[in-house]
């Protein structure tokens, strides 16, 4: 089976899997799916769910999309008269309770062709990253460790790499280069080379796929019943707006299908359901929050 096929069966089992822990943990709400097809060649299956007894707002996307390259894209790539499959899985859940965090994932395939239709270039990306409210340092080393374990059979040296990557991305630049979140890993054009083939490559992006849920349901589970106050979601829905922010003005993917005229409902499915903004705010000294203000600086997790 092609390299595509099985990335493509891949995340189309992911995502059932992952919707249905999903649904489990939540106990009250379902996803919707909505099943789409684009102009030009594909579709996907954008799957939302609302208003939950745990996830206030979140969504799993696939999407196998395929065709001539868009313009923009051509232009990106320094290519003319190509045409190309872009596969992938993308998910963002925001839960109810401040204690939980906010997760984001994605993992993707891309392959370019020329004009008779032979493959010319391919690439791997993809990873996966926290953004919390209030945070247990122990919850912070579980996500991360989860990552560590599935890159440390494919090289030591990648999930430090990776980590640093994440680090260094998802950041709001017009806040002092303040961290979105306590980040992950993020990895991007991963090719097949001299020294690591596409299975290879496959065989890593499956294996942080599938870390995702272990990552994040213990988590959800350990803080999703805690007491909160309105004080606490207040400061969740102030930390949301920062998170908005980001995915508006620098997220690559975001901008992206903004400019290339994507599907609108798929790319701001990300955004979370409220957010708020208040001008110059700080936290109070020693406070919780501003502990986790502390936490955004770049650290070492894993183990």
């Amino acid at each position: 089976m092609a390299i595509k096929e099985q990335f493509t069966d891949f995340i189309h089992s992911l995502q059932d899997r992952i919707c249905a822990a999903f649904e489990e943990i939540d106990g009250r709400a379902a996803f919707r799916e909505d099943a789409w097809q684009r102009p030009g060649g594909g579709g996907g299956k954008t799957r939302v769910i609302a208003d939950g007894a745990v996830f206030e707002k979140g969504g799993v996307s696939t999407s196998v999309v395929h065709g001539a390259l868009p313009e923009a894209m051509a232009q990106q790539f320094g290519v003319t008269d190509s045409n190309f499959l872009a596969a992938g899985i993308s998910l963002v859940m925001h839960p109810v309770n401040p204690f939980v965090p906010t997760v984001h994932a994605n993992f993707r395939y891309f392959e370019l062709y020329d004009a008779s239709g032979d493959l010319k270039d391919s690439w791997f990306g993809g990873g996966a990253d926290l953004t919390p409210y209030y945070l247990e340092e122990s919850d912070g080393i579980h996500f991360h460790q989860a990552y560590k374990n599935a890159c440390d059979p494919f090289g030591k040296d990648l999930y430090p790499k990776y980590k640093q990557v994440c680090d260094e991305y998802f950041i709001n630049k017009h806040r002092g280069n303040e961290a979105r979140g306590i980040g992950g890993i993020f990895f991007d054009y991963l090719r097949p080379d001299a020294t690591v083939d596409a299975p290879t490559r496959l065989a890593f992006s499956k294996a942080n796929g599938e870390a995702f849920l272990e990552s994040y349901l213990p988590i959800v589970r350990r803080n999703k019943d805690k007491a909160y106050t309105d004080a606490h979601r207040n400061w969740q829905a102030y930390r949301r707006g920062r998170y908005v922010e980001f995915n508006l003005i620098h997220d690559r993917g975001t901008l992206f299908g903004l400019k290339t005229n994507g599907r609108i409902e798929s790319i701001l499915m990300s955004l979370p359901p409220v957010a708020r903004w208040e001008y110059d705010y700080h936290p109070e000294p020693d406070s919780p929050e501003a502990q986790l203000l502390e936490y955004l600086k770049p650290r070492d997790w894993a183990r």
